[in-house]
C-alpha cells in the first residue's frame, strides 16, 4: 500500500488557519485532521478532541519524556506538540494527514519526514492580520501586540516551505491546498509502485 501524504500547514497567529483546516476536513474524507495537544486555555468556540485535547503542563512533560509527540515547541507561554502514533497508524494506512503547527514544530517534522508537504498560509496584508488578531477579543492589548509582532517574523519563516497561499477568502485557499495536495499525488517519485504495477501488466488508476 502507498503510504498517505504528511501534509503541514502553518502560518502566523490570525491567519485564519483553523478555519481553513475545517473546510478541507469537511470536503474531504480521505483527509485525517491530526488533533493537536496544547496546555493553553480553550477559547471559547473550542471544544475538547475537535480542535485540540487540553493537557496540563504536567502531563504534556510526562508525555515529553516518553517521546510521545512527533514535535512539540513552546508558544506564547504554552506547550503544543503532536501526539506521535495516530499520525504514524494513518499515515501506514494509506490515508493523508494534515498537521496545522507552527514553524518551530514544522522544522522538527521536516527533520524527520522528508517527504512531507509543508505549505504556509499567510495574511492578505499586515492590516488585516491584526484585525483578526483583535476581533477574537480573547486577550489584552499587550497580547494582542506580542502576537502581532511575532506574527510579522514569522512570516519570514516561509522560506522553508515548499508551498504558500493566501488566506483571503477561507474556501479559495482551501481550493488551492487541495490542488497542492493532488499534484504531489502525481509526483513521479512518489509512485515507483504505480509504473512496476503497470510493466507486470496489471490494471492501474490514477493516484
Amino acid at each position: 500500500m502507498t503510504p498517505g501524504l504528511l501534509i503541514i500547514l502553518s502560518g502566523p497567529s490570525g491567519t485564519g488557519k483553523g478555519t481553513v483546516c475545517d473546510i478541507l476536513s469537511k470536503n474531504n474524507p480521505s483527509l485525517v485532521f491530526s488533533i493537536s495537544m496544547t496546555t493553553r486555555p480553550p477559547r471559547p468556540e473550542e471544544k475538547e478532541g475537535k480542535n485540540y485535547f487540553f493537557v496540563t503542563e504536567h502531563k504534556f512533560k510526562k508525555m515529553i519524556e516518553e517521546e510521545a509527540f512527533l514535535e512539540w515547541a513552546k508558544v506564547y507561554g504554552y506547550y503544543y506538540g503532536t501526539p506521535r502514533h495516530n499520525v504514524e497508524i494513518n499515515l501506514t494506512e494509506g490515508k493523508d494527514v494534515l498537521l496545522e503547527i507552527d514553524t518551530q514544530g514544522a522544522k522538527k517534522v521536516k527533520s524527520n519526514y522528508s517527504k512531507g508537504v509543508f505549505i504556509f498560509l499567510l495574511p492578505p496584508s499586515l492590516q488585516e492580520l491584526r484585525r483578526r488578531i483583535e476581533e477574537r477579543g480573547t486577550e489584552d492589548p499587550e497580547k494582542i501586540q506580542e502576537r502581532f509582532s511575532a506574527a510579522s517574523l514569522e512570516i519570514l519563516e516561509v522560506e522553508y516551505y515548499n508551498y504558500l497561499t493566501v488566506n483571503d477568502i477561507p474556501e479559495r485557499a482551501a481550493q488551492h491546498i487541495r490542488s497542492i495536495i493532488e499534484a504531489e499525488k502525481c509526483r513521479v517519485n512518489r509512485n515507483k509502485g504505480l509504473i512496476d504495477r503497470l510493466r507486470r501488466g496489471e490494471l492501474i488508476q490514477c493516484p
